[in-house]
């Protein structure tokens, strides 16, 4: 292995420095989203401190890595509440969709960090989301090679 990657103390012995997680430009949350991250930041902080008692050196560099990462996050994150206006999808609004086949899917437009499709979270940068917004019930949207229809806009 390169020495570049490697990092060795007094002690000889050797771990690879972790690159910081990259930061995306986009920081709208939830005030669930602001949240989390403040949870993640938190058990971070616990995590490190265990692993500094124990020192695992591996364990720290991860950890101070994901403390930087969420750290930053918080500091930039622009919190939007959720929208009282249901006439359009907004970020935040949860919006159910008709697809051409019949299935109904359920979204709510989150920020990046807030996202989850499987747990009907979809990130408002996501080129669905894009589609969806500023859209109102009643509209047709691509999705794929098909098309939806807007059924439904909620908190």
């Amino acid at each position: 292995m390169s020495r570049a990657f490697v990092r060795e103390s007094e002690g000889g012995e050797a771990f690879e420095d972790l690159p910081d997680r990259p930061i995306s430009p986009h920081h709208l949350v939830t005030p669930e989203g602001l949240a989390q991250m403040d949870a993640e930041i938190e058990a971070a902080e616990r995590r490190l401190a265990e692993a500094q008692t124990a020192d695992d050196k591996a364990e720290i560099a991860r950890l101070s890595r994901d403390l930087r990462y969420w750290s930053a996050r918080r500091m930039s994150a622009e919190v939007v509440p959720p929208p009282t206006d249901m006439s359009h999808v907004r970020f935040g609004a949860r919006v159910t969709f008709e697809r051409e086949d019949g299935r109904r899917q359920t979204y709510r437009i989150v920020g990046e960090d807030e996202a989850d499709p499987a747990k009907g979270n979809l990130s408002y940068v996501s080129p669905l989301a894009q589609a969806l917004m500023g859209k109102e019930v009643g509209d047709t949207v691509p999705i794929g090679q098909s098309t939806a229809e807007i059924v439904r806009i909620e908190v």
